[in-house]
């Protein structure tokens, strides 16, 4: 079974965010449980809470179809130590209020070397970052999202996911999301059957499948290997419908959220009504 969401408003209040996933027909969904542009953000209330958990319960929503995602100020492997720690405070506090939440699974972009520190110290910094946090907050797990290689950015290659990874104390509790805007432009082909093939038999060879916890579906703007984080609309883009078709029939990729960040929310539910289309054709 294929869960397909979007990255829905959570606007007045995060038990909004389960209603604003069904009026579009998605059976998961992704969101902000806070102003992801800012630090720092009130206290969640119990109404908050309670009603959250109850919207999810009454619309259909499991722990297993719910990807929150933090900030996007959070670098877990900045290289100031001042920094750094302002950034892990913060996302234990995003952890916490998916703990609070009853939220399984919290998505981040692993972080940037800034040109700062060579690529392996910025990884091992990641890591224990997510110790971490882990130590601090029970439950939650950690999901790293593939980068496209822009900037600094690193976590663009699976072998970088996987160093991290393999830092984690408590494996158990850290997982990927592959976003296939991010993997085609940091050179992983999805499109052909061959090159589709071979991304994830390195996925799996490379991290397992046992770690994906979710997917972005998006389609890209620039060619492959741009480096360049540019989303578009779902066969508007490099990718094209192909891709999406071969994702759709992926058995190995049922029972995830696959999460829509594409630019124009005003026909997700459109998208979403052609990707499922594509299920079992």
């Amino acid at each position: 079974m294929k869960y397909l969401g979007a990255h829905v408003s959570a606007a007045g209040g995060v038990e909004n965010a389960p209603g604003n996933a069904k009026k579009i027909g998605a059976s998961c969904f992704a969101l902000f449980t806070k102003n992801q542009r800012q630090w720092q953000a009130k206290p969640l209330s119990d109404q908050n809470i309670n009603q959250f958990k109850s919207n999810c319960r009454t619309l259909g929503f499991g722990p297993g179809q719910i990807l929150a995602h933090d900030s996007y100020l959070i670098n877990l492997g900045h290289p100031e130590q001042a920094a750094l720690e302002k950034s892990r405070l913060a996302f234990i506090d995003e952890m916490q209020r998916c703990h609070q939440l009853g939220i399984a699974m919290l998505n981040f972009h692993p972080g940037s070397t800034l040109k700062k520190v060579s690529m392996d110290d910025c990884l091992a910094t990641i890591a224990q970052s997510i110790n971490l946090a882990l130590q601090d907050v029970p439950d939650v797990i950690a999901v790293i999202e593939n980068t496209a290689g822009q900037g600094s950015n690193v976590g663009f290659a699976f072998e970088q996911i996987k160093s991290v990874i393999d830092r984690v104390d408590d494996q158990s509790r850290v997982g990927v999301c592959i976003d296939t805007c991010h993997a085609f432009a940091a050179g992983y082909d999805l499109v052909s059957r061959e090159g589709y093939e071979k991304t994830w038999d390195l996925f799996d060879t490379i991290i397992g499948f046992d770690k994906l916890k979710g997917m972005h579906l998006n389609d890209a703007k620039k060619q492959i290997n741009s480096r360049v984080d540019r989303h578009e609309s779902i066969g508007k883009g490099q990718l094209g419908l192909a891709a999406f078709r071969q994702i759709m029939a992926d058995k190995r990729l049922d029972h995830i959220p696959m999460i829509l960040e594409t630019p124009d929310n005003d026909i997700w539910a459109e998208e979403l009504s052609l990707l499922k289309s594509m299920i079992n054709p």
